[in-house]
């Protein structure tokens, strides 16, 4: 544990403690809350004596087969002979789950930089090795690149779109060729579409999962925690190929026995939410996206933002020499706004900044982005 990283969130969260007042632009979390069903399912799971006791490891009955049907029509994913779905407390327990699945320690997982720093964390936990492989100048994917990176010794390549922390969506084309590079190699495609919902501009999301005769060896992570303003419930789910069933569901028991129950009621219930709920709440984060987008050009010159169609990030470059670490504490201390240093995301040939805007409504938006336009400014010219 001496050589995992120490999470990000909770030490600039001790900063913005220390700094009252402070607008908060770094945890990635939506600003709604669940839709009215999530509630409304509680009393179901009340009604159930026997729901104070262990359900199935993989979830129960009615979720899985809600979720079978959103993954066929959102995501053309069918539910097969050759996958199955099981529900996890969160889509970071199901990333923890699938390597602890196909790995021994030693084994190597590909990350693409910036990388999502619990993926990172999650490969040391298990003994494993990070083998970094950098994204291009807009942050999308090298497919040559990561052909280039594998060895005897790798296990898995690990994408993420709509990707955390630079918003990028990667293209269908990038994500095939991913993939079907793990598949002649034999080994998996771990696809995280925690964002999948959040894209912008007509781009659409694309499930590696889908792709033609992949089953076999794409695993595909997926959450509610921000399409749903589910965070503290902890329900997310992921679709494994068949043969790895008994061992995830093998590391699922020790660690959880299975997901809280309550919380997958709600679940069930969110499911059913019309769609006006995702897409007035996500239309609303695009105006918030707009305008964050609108006032960070005025940093031309002073930062580089590379263009970014989904998520609810946008990722800086800042030119200057300053530990990125250190500014995300001027900023905090000075200026009263919080960021993310780009080095917690594994990039350290710069000064990086995440900028996360989805979970502050307009008009704290528009404080918090004049606070960090201003502060740059100020701090970096300076």
């Amino acid at each position: 544990m001496q050589a995992v990283q120490s999470p990000i969130i909770p030490v600039v969260g001790e900063l913005i403690k220390k700094s009252p007042g402070t607008i908060s632009l770094g945890q990635g979390v939506v600003y709604y809350n669940p839709p009215p069903e999530a509630i409304e399912f509680l009393p179901k799971f009340l009604a159930e004596p026997s729901n104070n006791l262990y359900k199935s490891v993989e979830g129960i009955s009615p979720l899985l087969t809600a979720l079978a049907e959103k993954l066929q029509t959102f995501n053309g994913i069918e539910i097969n002979g050759e996958n199955c779905i099981v529900v996890t407390a969160g889509s970071n327990m199901g990333f923890m789950n699938a390597i602890l699945a196909i790995t021994n320690p030693g084994d190597e997982i590909i990350l693409n930089t910036p990388y999502y720093f619990n993926h990172e964390m999650a490969i040391a936990m298990a003994g494993c090795r990070a083998v970094l492989v950098a994204t291009d100048e807009n942050y999308q994917l090298r497919p040559d690149a990561i052909a280039q990176a594998i060895t005897p010794k790798t296990r898995a390549v690990v994408t993420i779109s709509p990707n955390n922390p630079t918003g990028v969506v990667y293209s269908e084309t990038a994500l095939h060729q991913v993939n079907q590079i793990c598949g002649d190699r034999g080994i998996y495609h771990i696809s995280d579409e925690a964002y999948e919902y959040f894209t912008y501009n007509g781009v659409k999301h694309v499930s590696p999962g889908a792709f033609e005769n992949s089953s076999e060896y794409t695993i595909s992570l997926f959450s509610l925690s921000k399409a749903y303003g589910f965070a503290s419930w902890r329900i997310g789910y992921m679709v494994i190929p068949k043969h790895l069933f008994v061992s995830v569901k093998q590391v699922q028991d020790t660690i959880l026995i299975c997901p809280p129950v309550i919380s997958q009621y709600a679940a069930l219930g969110a499911l059913q939410a019309k769609a006006e709920y995702l897409e007035s709440n996500i239309g609303a984060i695009a105006q918030v996206r707009q305008f964050v987008l609108d006032s960070l050009n005025r940093l031309q010159g002073l930062c580089s933002i590379t263009p970014a169609n989904g998520a609810f990030y946008f990722f800086l470059k800042v030119n200057t020499q300053m530990d990125a670490l250190e500014l995300v504490k001027r900023l905090i201390q000075e200026h009263k706004v919080a960021v993310i240093p780009g080095t917690t995301f594994g990039m350290d040939d710069g000064c990086y900044l995440r900028v996360a805007y989805g979970a502050l409504q307009k008009e704290t938006a528009k404080e918090g982005i004049e606070r960090l336009v201003q502060g740059l400014e100020t701090i970096v010219i300076s």
